[in-house]
């Protein structure tokens, strides 16, 4: 008994390769259920000092908008490797952020922590210096921004209600700032207004009818500052949690092709502090509950604003900075992949990851900017799963998730699987509807995603076996992947991810 338990220790490893659970994925190929953005992927900048603080930790340090190490190579790499990576500039303070441009005579004081602030803040400021340094890595990476204005300038706080904002928006400041960026040349993709002021608020709200008068403001603003409709930023909003009443009243206020990109933000694990985060992550069910939430807000969009498209606008996991020892490991890709998968189904054009550096939940380390485990994961999404969904299912146990897309820069398909499991290995099938193997090539690629050592909470990401570490020069890594050949079946092991483009896989939807 004894050798026998030490060959089956052996050759664990190995044991799923006999013992592994089949499994037929069907891919419809016939027609596309939704599409997303060429730039899908998303990642935040927030305005947060260092002395943001939460469960007694500061996991910020100098990763905010005001105190990044703009110069950083690896910042700039990691950047640069999507060609375009989507920034969203915003969060929690940019509706105290006043910007110091011109001859402007509003002071320009940093952002300090008071008792009775919004959020614990006060007033922060962008001086132009800041931004004209901003832009230059902006520029030099290829990065295409979205920048979250001010909100809250000229409202004042009902007497009634201490959280409700009264009174219109007023755009000075903000229409200063815009017209100094266009006068520089720097490219915008979208403008955003306020942050989570919509619904109950998350500390100040301002009603939707109001709000809706106040993005008719900011679109006219953006028209006539930039007339040509092929550079013309996007207009978007209201960048908060989703209210079905608020989010529809806020729709029919603004009216026909005001809002370009309807935002809502996801927090659908809750607390960075909960003990049981690394089990909600890894848990199937819990993870399909935000599913309505997508739904909703495509209905909100086909009842009241068929012109506009859903964005995430932010979406950290777990709030509060996100999990410490969690939302920058190896796990929290079975979130974040998830997410991904389930709302480009759901017809979202972008998802906007909180955050590409900072607390921690970044992309990125904030102290040593060392890609995190999520940040290869979002890359190799980037550079293969083209825009357009197709529905795939599978009839096997919910703990192994598939999304299928038109591979983006060749023929065929490309998968994502994502196996929560801790003990099954899946050998899994890909067919069409017709239940026929439509796979045409010879070869298939791979890549296996498991974390360092085995352990779920790992910041080291292993590719096909090998660590994902950034260069000797800075670089980020290549990320190749193994040729199999497409006649057997794709091996998903245990607590995996795997990507698989399938060159000769036969998806009329892909060739048009």
């Amino acid at each position: 008994m004894e050798s026998r338990a030490v060959i089956c220790y052996l050759v664990l490893p190995f044991l799923c390769l006999c013992f592994a659970e089949e499994v037929k994925v069907i891919v419809k190929g016939a027609t596309s259920i939704a599409e997303t953005d060429e730039a899908f992927i998303c990642a935040t900048l927030d305005w947060w000092p260092e002395t943001k603080c939460n469960y007694n930790q500061c996991p910020w340090g100098k990763a905010g908008v005001l105190n990044l190490d703009l110069e950083n190579k690896i910042l700039a790499n990691a950047i640069k490797a999507f060609r375009p990576l989507r920034i969203r500039i915003g969060g929690s303070l940019q509706d105290q952020v006043v910007y110091k441009v011109g001859t402007s005579d509003l002071e320009c004081p940093q952002f300090k922590s008071i008792h009775n602030g919004l959020f614990g803040f006060s007033k922060g400021c962008l001086p132009m210096d800041r931004w004209d340094l901003m832009n230059k890595l902006f520029n030099e990476t290829g990065a295409k921004i979205t920048f979250g204005l001010n909100a809250l300038m000229g409202r004042m706080v009902s007497k009634d209600d201490d959280s409700l904002m009264l009174g219109e928006w007023d755009p000075k400041n903000a229409l200063d700032f815009m017209k100094y960026t266009a006068s520089k040349g720097y490219k915008i993709d979208s403008y955003e207004l306020g942050n989570e002021l919509c619904g109950s608020g998350v500390s100040k709200r301002v009603k939707a009818e109001q709000y809706g008068r106040d993005i008719i403001v900011l679109k006219k603003l953006v028209q006539e500052l930039y007339p040509d409709p092929f550079t013309q930023p996007k207009v978007l909003g209201p960048a908060g949690f989703y209210d079905k009443q608020w989010f529809n009243v806020f729709l029919q206020t603004s009216g026909p092709h005001v809002v370009d990109g309807l935002t809502h933000h996801i927090y659908n694990l809750g607390a960075g502090v909960d003990p049981s985060l690394i089990n909600k992550i890894q848990d199937p069910n819990f993870l399909d509950q935000i599913a309505q939430t997508y739904k909703d807000i495509s209905g909100s969009i086909k009842s009241y604003g068929p012109w506009s498209r859903a964005w995430v606008g932010e979406a950290g996991g777990a709030y509060n900075s996100g999990g410490k020892y969690v939302s920058h490991s190896f796990v929290d890709g079975f979130w974040y992949l998830d997410q991904l998968g389930m709302t480009s189904a759901f017809n979202h054009k972008v998802f906007c990851r909180q955050s590409l550096i900072g607390g921690n939940y970044g992309l990125l380390d904030t102290t040593t900017f060392i890609p995190n485990p999520d940040y290869y994961g979002a890359l190799l999404w980037h550079r293969l799963m083209g825009p357009r969904v197709l529905y795939a299912s599978h009839n096997g146990t919910p703990y192994l998730r598939v999304y299928s897309h038109c591979s983006k820069k060749t023929t065929g398909i490309s998968l994502l699987a994502i196996n929560m499991s801790n003990s099954t290995m899946f050998d899994v099938l890909v067919t069409d509807d017709s239940n026929s193997n439509p796979q045409e090539a010879d070869q298939r690629e791979e890549y296996h995603l498991t974390p360092k050592d085995g352990n779920i909470l790992s910041d080291v990401l292993l590719l096909n076996g090998k660590a994902l570490e950034v260069t000797e020069g800075y670089d980020i890594p290549a990320m190749n992947p193994q040729v199999v050949d497409a006649s057997s079946p794709l091996k998903v092991a245990p607590r995996s991810i795997v990507f698989v483009t399938l060159r000769g896989f036969k998806a009329p939807a892909c060739a048009l």
